[in-house]
């Protein structure tokens, strides 16, 4: 009999092996709270030593949107949509919960090679706890838009409250995102050069800044690959909901749905199974 079947036998299991799918997300959701502190901790001291502090979490973004805004409106003439202003607002300030979630996730596990080496934890919990952190930066930006929208002359309605729900399918998409990224990053340490040209790319190609229909009228074949855009999607839903005179198809909630699923079982089926190479030595 080998030493491993005589382990087997006593029911001793290998230091460091990759526990079932179920255990798995068992032992993470324990660790619920050890998440949400550290990454309200790391939202608390992102901006410490600034003197504005956290205020920057909002100044960053509305710095984003006036440079593109102005931008871009002027490259766009005619063809910019109504009310630009907050639809610009509205394009960055979610593409900037996507992008860092994204960026945070494909770091969280070799930027906290120390911590995962040296304790026994599923390492689930890195690239969740990023997204956490995105997602409590994101809460107040997203207050703050709405109140860009009122001063830019968006009428209050209803419909403002369906962000909420949208928020939670992109929170779920781009967990699915951050867990693909950190799993790459982990084999090839070079991605975290690319991912700076990968979010560039996404952005200009996401409709963060330009209207789809107008700006593609020419070529209807391309507006219609913008009809299975998850991002693109995600704004088309935020903006019909928010502002006066936008719409969207209520078909896009099945788009930004179906991605969302897609990605979070696709990333979480991937960074699991590399569960036993997280902090080895490379």
């Amino acid at each position: 009999m080998t030493v491993a079947e005589e382990a087997e036998k006593y029911g001793l299991h290998r230091v460091g092996a990759r526990p079932s799918l179920v255990n798995y997300l068992k032992q993470t959701w324990g660790r619920r709270t050890f998440i949400y502190e550290l990454a309200k901790s790391r939202v608390q001291s992102q901006n410490q030593r600034n003197r504005l502090g956290i205020i920057w979490v909002v100044l960053k973004p509305t710095f984003n949107a006036l440079m593109y805004g102005f931008i871009f409106g002027i490259l766009q003439g005619g063809n910019k949509p109504q009310d630009f202003p907050i639809f610009v607002v509205i394009g960055v300030f979610l593409f900037e919960f996507f992008s860092s979630s994204m960026t945070g996730g494909a770091r969280s596990i070799t930027g906290n090679t120390a911590l995962v080496q040296s304790l026994a934890f599923p390492r689930l919990a890195l690239p969740v706890g990023k997204v956490t952190e995105n997602l409590l930066t994101l809460m107040p930006m997203i207050g703050v838009m709405f109140i860009y929208a009122l001063i830019l002359g968006t009428t209050p309605k209803w419909s403002w409250f369906v962000i909420f729900p949208l928020i939670a399918l992109f929170t779920i998409f781009n967990m699915g995102t951050a867990l693909i990224c950190a799993r790459i990053t982990v084999h090839i340490r070079d991605f975290t050069q690319l991912l700076p040209l990968v979010t560039r790319i996404l952005f200009y190609t996401s409709g963060v800044l330009f209207s789809v229909d107008k700006l593609l009228d020419k070529w209807p074949w391309m507006i219609r690959v913008f009809d299975f855009h998850p991002i693109y999607q995600t704004l088309t839903i935020a903006r019909g909901s928010i502002m006066n005179n936008e719409s969207y198809d209520p078909t896009a909630w099945l788009v930004v749905g179906g991605w969302a699923v897609i990605a979070l079982i696709a990333g979480l089926l991937y960074f699991w199974k590399a569960e036993e190479r997280y902090g080895r030595e490379s």
